[in-house]
């Protein structure tokens, strides 16, 4: 019985022996003739001659793998038949054909796959909804830019609150080769709303049922994504596995990790009916979906499972897999590195041997970056890279492929190629120019509950060095507040966490927290201040800066005077006098008679008068001290006050950055609009120390600098001459006679 074994082997060496040499032979004449196999891959495109050849010779060898194959199965079963212990030879054989299951289906290559052409589209579907949906929605967006190599189209199925942050947020990323579409989840609801649902997500959980109708009619096949997962490669990836389906598959998944629906995990668990461990949607071919009647088909199957389930548990996934255990032929099954699951007691494990086998990280669990994993750790790192990654590196272009530019990408490329790069103050004026990536309602906000006449909102603009500022704003403005800040990608996970941490700010939900992100060597201090403002949600704003504390009560005093002074039927802006301390600790006065003490004791200052007098000069303190009633002041140079105006007041000038002219150019234009400037007699706020900014520095240092803002300066006299014609000579004449 040896000698058959024997020469079985011999054959089996020679075999290997010449898939060797043949596989050498592959790719030496690969290396020498075409280059380093890193080349990109000849499926992008057409095929020369000399990659058919080559197509050829792998197929040879793909033939000879799988004989090798067969031979290595027969000497299995000839050491069988000679008395090898059966358990040993059944484990043997499943674990070989397991194996060889594992490599044809994995296989990326272009023999078995096909692949995604060179700036072919790439549509992408996501459901998203509320404020923390959509802050999941950057890093996802950001792990696939990182990796993407092809122009891709987002499907956005939002509320109002969602569209209005990703709308401004993709608008001010103006990332190439991205074009984004936004669907009205609310008309929608009415076709899923009917279905009792248990889970975290609510009725957007089940929109993906709704896809068919939701998205063009046009539109053949998309990705769907949740907003909880994070991609460790690229898309076209997974883009290319649709063109593996059948002529019946319609709908591409991956197997869940988790014994849910095997109804195993506590007892009287009675999961809904699956395939198994059941699957999630990934891929969908929705035009076939379409043809076999996809929304008749879900509804008929959701409406007899809910007679005896009485509720969904995993929202629009019960549905899926119930549809997919009556018609299991609809279903191309993706393998699991697809869709890696981090949630508690699954089997994501099974998923990955090293890290190139990672595809796409699923945080599935509502425990989300807290959940129990034995690797844990690494996926965590993996996404905080991309939760903390500057959004601005990813505005790459995709060289060879057309780029239809957004009207913003458009005019801001103008307008850079019009500026001189010789000029003085390239720098100001380029700075100016830049458009800000800007993520509003960074964190949960909700709008005045009743309609107000005459409420106010807070606006002021801050970075991360003035941070510490805000409880003590929250502690003294109970009004509505809107905020700007101005941060990195990483700064603004320091400031969630801060803000999340701190029962202070955790407990208000009427602050609105706007990231304007950094870009350029300059403070955008007036555009920070735009941003702000233009989100305030109330019809008059009180404009002031972050290092001011308001008295006690000053919210319900501007609003009590806005209704005394009949606000609505005139312009006018409400003067509120402006103090400071020197002290870091101070006791805060609680009435204007303590402040006027304070002031008398040396221990409180009218703002500035010390470096800038002629700042606030016209407030006229000294009428202050005694009046009892508004008073009336005149407009003078440099007079730079913090007013409380209508909403739809001019917007602050953008040429202004860094430090100087950004408030009282301001201040100017209200008053060519002919506002009336009333201070309040019972108002007041107070300057709080700190460091002095990395703006006033270079001021302060550089005559470049200040030469700059002079010519600035100057420009802005003629636009607002030219803007409101002979009113506007006083503020030139005014400002040659100082």
């Amino acid at each position: 019985m040896l000698c058959p074994w024997r020469g079985r082997l011999k054959v089996l060496l020679a075999t290997l022996m010449l898939v060797l040499l043949i596989s050498w032979l592959y790719f030496l004449l690969g290396n020498l003739e075409y280059g380093p196999s890193l080349l990109p891959s000849p499926c992008f495109g057409e095929q020369p001659k000399w990659y058919l050849d080559h197509k050829a010779l792998a197929s040879q060898v793909q033939k000879v793998e799988e004989e090798n194959h067969l031979l290595r199965l027969q000497l299995i079963r000839s050491q069988a038949q000679e008395g090898t212990d059966s358990n040993q030879q059944r484990s043997s054989v499943v674990e070989d054909q397991d194996v060889l299951g594992d490599r044809s289906s994995n296989r990326t290559g272009c023999l078995k796959q096909r692949m995604v052409q060179k700036c072919e589209l790439i549509h992408v579907a996501i459901v998203c909804a509320g404020y923390n949906a959509s802050r999941d929605v950057v890093t996802l967006v950001k792990s696939i830019l990182f990796h993407r190599k092809n122009p891709l189209h987002f499907h956005l199925i939002t509320d109002h609150v969602a569209q209005k942050i990703l709308q401004t947020l993709f608008q001010s990323w103006m990332v190439p080769s991205v074009h984004v579409s936004f669907y009205n989840a609310d008309d929608l609801k009415a076709e899923v709303s009917w279905i009792p649902n248990k889970h975290y997500s609510g009725i957007y959980g089940l929109m993906k049922l709704t896809l068919t109708k939701a998205l063009p009619s046009d539109l053949s096949k998309v990705i769907v994504l949740d907003t909880d997962i994070t991609f460790a490669t690229d898309i076209a990836e997974l883009w290319a596995v649709l063109g593996k389906f059948s002529d019946k598959q319609v709908i591409g998944l991956v197997e869940n990790q988790s014994d849910w629906y095997l109804g195993n995990l506590w007892k009287n668990h009675k999961p809904w009916p699956a395939l198994g461990r059941g699957f999630r949607v990934i891929l969908l071919l929705l035009d076939r979906l379409r043809r076999i009647g996809w929304e008749q088909m879900w509804r008929l199957t959701a409406e007899r499972e809910l007679m005896s389930m009485l509720s969904t548990s995993l929202a629009d996934q019960d549905i899926f897999n119930a549809v997919i255990k009556r018609s299991p032929m609809l279903v191309y099954h993706l393998p699991c590195f697809w869709n890696v699951q981090l949630s508690d007691h699954t089997r994501s494990e099974q998923c990955y041997t090293e890290v190139s086998d990672l595809k796409v990280i699923h945080w599935n669990s509502p425990k989300k970056l807290r959940v129990k994993n034995k690797h844990v750790e690494f996926f965590r790192n993996l996404y905080l890279t991309f939760l903390e990654y500057d959004g601005n590196l990813l505005r790459r272009e995709l060289f060879g492929c057309a780029s239809l530019s957004s009207l913003s990408s458009g005019q801001f490329q103008q307008a850079l190629e019009e500026l001189d790069e010789d000029d003085p103050c390239y720098d100001f004026r380029r700075q100016s120019l830049i458009q800000h990536r800007v993520h509003l309602f960074f964190l949960h906000y909700e709008d005045p509950a009743l309609a107000d006449a005459a409420d106010v909102t807070l606006v002021a603009q801050l970075s991360m060095d003035r941070l510490q500022m805000l409880e003590a704003i929250c502690k003294h403005w109970t009004g509505p507040i809107s905020l700007a800040l101005y941060m990195s990608d990483a700064e603004a996970q320091q400031f969630l966490r801060y803000a999340q941490a701190s029962e202070v700010l955790s407990s208000r939900r009427n602050v609105a927290y706007h990231i304007v992100y950094k870009e350029g060597q300059f403070y955008p201090v007036n555009f920070l201040r735009n941003v702000a403002l233009k989100n305030a949600q109330t019809p008059y704003v009180f404009l002031t800066d972050i290092d001011f504390l308001p008295m006690y009560g000053l919210y319900d005093h501007l609003r009590t005077s806005i209704l005394q002074l009949e606000l609505p039927q005139k312009k006018a802006a409400l003067i509120v006098p402006a103090f400071e301390t020197l002290h870091y600790r101070l006791t805060f006065p609680k009435s204007k008679a303590e402040l006027l003490s304070m002031l008398d004791m040396g221990s409180l200052y009218t703002f500035r008068y010390h470096v800038w007098p002629q700042g606030h000069a016209p407030t006229d303190y000294a009428k202050w001290r005694t009046a009892t009633v508004p008073y009336r002041v005149e407009w003078q140079p440099h007079f730079e006050p913090y007013v409380v105006v209508r909403r739809d007041c001019p917007l602050y000038d953008q040429r202004f950055v860094g430090f100087g002219w950004n408030k009282v150019s301001h201040v100017m234009e209200l008053d060519a609009q002919e506002y009336e400037f009333l201070v309040l007699p019972n108002a007041f706020i107070i300057h709080m120390p700190h460091a002095p900014s990395f703006d006033i520095s270079k001021f302060r240092l550089s005559s470049g600098y200040r030469d700059c803002l002079e010519t600035l300066r100057e420009e802005f006299h003629q636009d607002l001459s030219r803007k409101y014609g002979a009113a506007a000579l006083k503020y030139l004449t005014a400002e040659r006679s100082l």
